[in-house]
């Protein structure tokens, strides 16, 4: 059974971090490209950061470069989002996605609250 399982959002003020972890059940997660995305209430959801099978190739939303660091470890199958210097519009349902040709799985979120 596949599962994705995100963990580590909650309440944090502006120009706070977080570090949110998905772990990875049910498929070879070696072979899938991991990536995070997020949805604001009324808003539609988008890709804030993804990361190749092997770390060879990573790529950020324009609005979190420079705050927010993917990575993941393959001996643990678990993909990680550190969050820096976050602000009250990263506010969000934070999601992880599996993908790799004609496949995706994705994870059931977590709540990122930024407020003081």
């Amino acid at each position: 059974q596949v599962q994705l399982v995100e963990s580590g959002g909650g309440l944090v003020q502006p120009g706070g971090s977080l570090r949110l972890s998905c772990a990875a059940s049910g498929f070879t997660f070696t072979s899938y490209t991991m990536s995070w995305y997020r949805q604001a209430p009324g808003k539609e959801r988008e890709l804030v950061a993804s990361i190749t099978s092997n770390s060879g190739s990573i790529a950020y939303a324009d609005s979190v470069k420079g705050r927010f660091t993917v990575s993941r470890d393959n001996v643990k199958n678990t993909v990680y989002l550190q969050m820096n210097s976050l602000k009250p519009e990263d506010t969000a349902v934070y999601y992880c996605k599996a993908v790799r040709t004609l496949r995706a799985y994705w994870g059931q979120g977590t709540q990122v609250t930024v407020s003081s």
